[in-house]
């Protein structure tokens, strides 16, 4: 790929230590008061991490906080070590919830989703949150707070973060460094917005249109491009501060069926897929990614058993990617899992090999379930304690890489705006990704140009947002002019993709072009595009049937 030298963002962000716990029952998704044990007695999240201090974000090594880690969970209760193996979720918008369940189970983390948060939330109602939550326990081991905030089709935050591509536009604009610079600018918004963890990058790698559940969340078909892309983007990650998780392990983009619903079967073994689909997670190992997520996905000699129950699965984490950081399974709620096991799943999973339970379907009953376990010997305690080191001490390192995010930004930002400053900065990135990431299709790579549109197919709210943008960029928008379709079964002389690519390989338009996404940078690049002043660069990343009409246009 092309390494274009770019400067360094300085997006100002404030630090946000959060975490929370689970007792309610949610729905499914994609991803008792006690006296205080001796562990919350420790220093404060912050004392806990002022050493070392971190020049560099990126530099943050959970291996430098082996020592505070294991003083931590050694003064842990078998409740509070039960519960630090725990990422909750809950259901609804009420946001002591989540606190009570940190309180309560002494979970690790909590995730939030979309249907925690209003609709079209804004970023102060997102931070308030996250500062609520942080607030529920401030001594011992840090808490999390994880979200799906891939870009594209998966961004829980809505309208209250940065509207970025999924990773297929960004493996688009084929250039290394602003992969890395984008996913730098996300990692530190999120951080500014109060989280700790982002259950991303996606590292399958996709088949195409029969790919059900991640397409153009992929980088793409090739397996080895998709490994430098999920590189980049890990290395972005850790410089924005937040930790990054690889999924789905061993690999969902080459299988028909959607994990949320049922159970898909790969019809090749880890062994088979370790110079192909495996790449992308060796890839994200190399660039120092902290978490791995294992997949929902049956192997061929356990049809019945996903593999986030599947000791096999796990061993080949440690093994064959060489990992040593924390293992988490996807979440526990979706219906490739049993969800009648009362805590039983997240038994099972920790027992196979995971280090953190994600969204058991009841919080509660699965910490209790571990308590259980750990008495029965189920599971040992000694291996509970080891697992739970691993993830405190990400945790702590996690905690230190956003100070330095935090330090540096006030650093940089001098005794000027710095939240202005920020999201100039933001938005010139986000700019020039949308311009490097329109792929043509279909045609010519460089478009006559017009001065007037008019928008045909697609759904209102498509139309309205392209409309927007075009007017931005002075085009007239109305029934004359350029027919511009947003579908692939409407005429038109120009189509307009918002998805994955082969979404419009049906259009009967002489130029087809697609921008991965909908969001306003993306649509703004199009308008410009279709007015002739920027010549469309991207590189598609995907090859299916039609894919061969698409210019190159590098």
């Amino acid at each position: 790929m092309l390494r274009s030298r770019l400067g360094i963002l300085a997006l100002t962000t404030t630090l946000a230590l959060v975490g929370c716990s689970g007792g309610a029952k949610a729905p499914d998704s994609s991803a008792g008061g006690q006296k205080p044990s001796a562990g919350s007695e420790s220093q404060s999240q912050s004392q806990a991490v002022a050493e070392p201090s971190l020049d560099d974000p990126a530099d943050a090594d959970p291996a430098d906080f082996e020592d505070e880690a294991e003083k931590i969970v050694g003064d842990f209760s078998e409740d509070e070590l039960a519960g630090s193996l725990i990422i909750g979720t809950w259901d609804g918008t009420d946001t002591q919830t989540p606190v009570d369940m940190v309180k309560q189970n002494h979970l690790g983390g909590v995730i939030v989703m979309g249907y925690n948060l209003q609709e079209n939330p804004t970023t102060d109602q997102v931070t308030a949150l996250t500062k609520q939550i942080s607030q529920a326990r401030t001594k011992g081991q840090p808490v999390s707070i994880g979200v799906d905030q891939e870009g594209g089709p998966v961004s829980r935050l809505s309208t209250a973060a940065l509207p970025f591509p999924p990773l297929m536009g960004l493996a688009a604009t084929d250039d290394s460094d602003l992969i890395t610079e984008a996913t730098r600018v996300q990692g530190e918004n999120l951080t500014d917005l109060g989280f700790t963890i982002d259950f991303a990058p996606d590292s399958d790698v996709t088949v195409g249109p029969k790919d059900k559940a991640i397409n153009v969340r992929s980088a793409g078909t090739d397996h080895k491009d998709a490994a430098e892309v999920v590189g980049d983007a890990v290395t972005g990650y850790r410089s924005g501060g937040v930790a990054s998780s690889a999924k789905h392990f061993p690999g969902h983009g080459r299988l028909g069926v959607d994990s949320h619903e049922s159970l898909p079967v790969s019809e090749k073994s880890i062994e088979e897929l370790e110079d192909t689909d495996l790449l992308p997670f060796k890839s994200a190992v190399k660039a120092g990614v902290p978490m791995v997520m294992m997949g929902h996905i049956g192997l061929p000699d356990a049809k019945t058993t996903p593999g986030t129950l599947n000791p096999k699965a796990y061993a080949a984490v440690r093994e064959t990617l060489d990992f040593d950081g924390v293992i988490t399974t996807d979440a526990l709620n979706m219906k490739a899992v049993p969800q009648n096991l009362k805590g039983g799943e997240s038994v099972k999973a920790i027992a196979a090999g995971a280090d953190v339970a994600l969204m058991p379907p009841d919080s509660g009953a699965a910490q209790k379930a571990i308590v259980a376990a750990m008495g029965d010997g189920t599971l040992k305690k000694k291996d509970l304690v080891e697992k739970s080191e691993r993830v405190v001490a990400q945790q702590l390192a996690t905690a230190a890489a956003q100070q330095s995010v935090k330090a540096g930004e006030k650093s940089d930002s001098g005794s000027g705006d710095a939240d202005d400053s920020g999201a100039k900065d933001a938005a010139k990135t986000l700019t020039e990704v949308a311009e490097k990431s329109v792929t043509v299709l279909k045609g010519e790579c460089s478009f006559a140009g017009t001065d007037a549109i008019s928008i045909v197919g697609g759904s209102e709210k498509e139309q309205t947002e392209l409309s927007e943008a075009a007017k931005a960029e002075g085009l007239t928008v109305g029934s004359g002019g350029t027919s511009v379709s947003l579908s692939p079964n409407t005429s038109a002389e120009v189509a307009v993709g918002t998805a994955a690519p082969w979404t419009m390989r049906s259009t009967p338009a002489k130029t087809a072009v697609t921008a991965y996404d909908s969001n306003p940078y993306a649509l703004r690049a199009v308008a410009k595009w279709l007015k002739g002043d920027l010549k469309a660069s991207g590189k598609l990343p995907a090859k299916y049937d039609g894919s061969e009409k698409a210019p190159d246009c590098g």
